[in-house]
């Protein structure tokens, strides 16, 4: 919860009584931009069943644009945990103001009912999934590379003000700029955690990736 708005929507949530399941652990951070997309799949690897980033209402940010920034990562980290099978629906962004301690309550009871729905995490059991944990790895190690935190951190101007050279991309080129980078990032830390493992080839690779053998040497290159 970011401070000055959700974190102060939740303490009026309980200034007023209202009841809101108890099995949320809430975590205060000054502006919800600072949520770390690693932290976030840290959490989801550690066996959190899911997690709930709130923050100020669009306009109404403290820092002007934080909230704006963590929608941005939010997104990436979105398309990042669909490549690794995790079920939608256990990472979710939502806007809280000081003044919503009501809706405070209902977004966690809404959450906690959708989640339940979803089940216990399958990394939290006592025989946690284990393709499912290494590809979460994979999606950490490659929210972590340089690459998509720039694309992320530069969205907004090569979208609207362009590069030094005034070219603009349009959001749907951004967009799949952005979700070619996260393919290929999530495939190549993929390939690294796979190899240090156990030595492979090529071809090994390709058949358990399920990549054409040229594409799979690509990434290794």
């Amino acid at each position: 919860l970011c401070n000055w708005c959700s974190y102060a929507g939740a303490d009026l949530a309980g200034v007023s009584r209202i009841q809101y399941p108890t099995n949320i652990r809430i975590i205060r951070v000054m502006c919800s931009g600072r949520v770390d997309p690693v932290i976030l799949l840290e959490t989801l690897i550690n066996g959190a069943d899911g997690v709930l980033v709130t923050g100020c209402h669009p306009g109404d940010c403290h820092y002007i644009v934080g909230n704006l920034h963590a929608e941005r990562k939010l997104r990436m980290l979105n398309k990042l945990i669909a490549l690794t099978g995790l079920e939608q629906g256990r990472l979710r962004l939502e806007w809280v103001s000081a003044s919503e301690g009501a809706r405070f309550a209902d977004l966690v009871k809404e959450f906690t009912g959708q989640i339940r729905k979803l089940g216990p995490s399958p990394i939290s059991s006592e025989n946690p999934n284990s393709n499912l944990l290494e590809n979460m790895l994979a999606a950490q190690m490659a929210a972590a590379s340089f690459r998509l935190r720039i694309l992320v951190g530069r969205e907004k101007s090569l979208v609207e003000e362009g590069n030094v050279y005034g070219e603009r991309l349009s959001q749907e080129e951004f967009d799949e700029v952005m979700d070619d980078a996260v393919t290929n990032e999530y495939l190549r830390s993929k390939i690294y955690l796979m190899v240090k493992k156990e030595p492979l080839s090529v071809k090994e690779l390709s058949k358990r990736l399920d990549l054409d053998s040229r594409e799979a040497l690509r990434h290794i290159v």
